[in-house]
């Protein structure tokens, strides 16, 4: 009788502002992804359900003769995070083949965005009750935007507002390419997405070809430079989204960050932290945009501006 295969789930449990880092640490080392889950708790007096604050980060590894190494490198790198904000130590379950892909899929469902959007992983059928919703089917992945993270989100409802139809997108940062597909689905001509993670340009690519929509969205490895160097076949748009970290965001505006978004176009950005605000606000006002809006989940803040 042939060797059950066995996988060894990883979990890591932080608050909010932590998450995306140790997220980011683990999908180096975990090939089939990285998932996360909110913490609740059920409040008495109010009868509802509330958030802790923690977010548990998990994913998980084949157990062969190479675990021992690959957990040495998690943990180091974990150590290293833990240097600059303390996190808890990661916590190890062993799971039999049989029970993996439901233990990994059960974390997985649809998520309702805005007036319009669904999320749909993508072994799922659209609920009857959400038929009226214009689903975005991800596949879950080591590119970040599953939609489980709460910049992802914001960004979904910023475009669900400004973005119109027959007009072009530019998503700096793409990721999975959710934010790509979503402003096609809600009626953008045509999207150019970039990120300088050739993992992200190919799990792009292949959400893209989930939705039926490969022939609206032109994915590539490049950034800001690489789009106004003309390496693409778009170099400005009505409306260009970057969900990327803060200091990302600072340093793309001394690339020409600007010059992407067309006359009266918006530009909305995320991936920021509530006190990382202020600055990404000073530095869009100095390159001649206009504050138009500001939304938040958590300590998360998603920034909408026009030039």
């Amino acid at each position: 009788m042939a060797e059950e295969i066995q996988w060894l789930e990883i979990r890591v449990v932080c608050d909010n502002e932590t998450a995306e880092a140790v997220c980011e640490v683990l999908s180096r080392y975990i090939p089939d992804g990285v998932a996360t889950e909110t913490d609740v708790k059920y409040d008495d007096a109010e009868e509802n359900l509330l958030e802790t604050g923690e977010i548990k980060c998990f994913g998980y590894l084949l157990y062969n003769e190479n675990i021992d190494e690959t957990i040495k490198k998690i943990e180091e790198a974990l150590w290293y995070l833990n240097m600059i904000r303390p996190i808890p130590a990661p916590t190890y379950k062993m799971i039999l083949d049989q029970n993996w892909m439901e233990s990994w899929r059960k974390y997985y469902q649809p998520i309702i965005i805005g007036q319009k959007l669904l999320i749909l992983p993508s072994w799922l059928e659209q609920p009857h009750e959400y038929k009226n919703r214009i689903n975005i089917k991800i596949d879950p992945s080591m590119a970040f935007g599953t939609g489980t993270h709460p910049t992802t989100q914001m960004c979904m409802g910023l475009l669900e507002e400004y973005c119109q139809p027959d007009i072009d997108v530019i998503d700096v940062g793409c990721g999975s390419g959710i934010l790509s597909v979503t402003a096609v689905k809600l009626g953008a001509k045509k999207v150019l997405g970039v990120d300088l993670d050739n993992a992200s340009v190919v799990a792009a690519k292949n959400n893209a070809e989930l939705n039926d929509v490969s022939n609206q969205i032109e994915i590539g490895l490049g950034s800001v430079k690489e789009i106004n160097h003309g390496s693409f076949s778009i170099k400005n748009a009505e409306v260009v989204i970057a969900n990327i970290l803060a200091p990302i965001i600072v340093r793309l505006f001394g690339d020409e960050l600007s010059h992407l978004v067309k006359d009266n176009g918006y530009l909305i950005l995320s991936g920021i932290l509530d006190l990382q605000s202020e600055e990404v606000e000073r530095k869009a006002t100095e390159e001649g945009f206009t504050f138009v809006k500001k939304v938040m989940i958590n300590d998360w803040v998603g920034l909408v501006f026009q030039k």
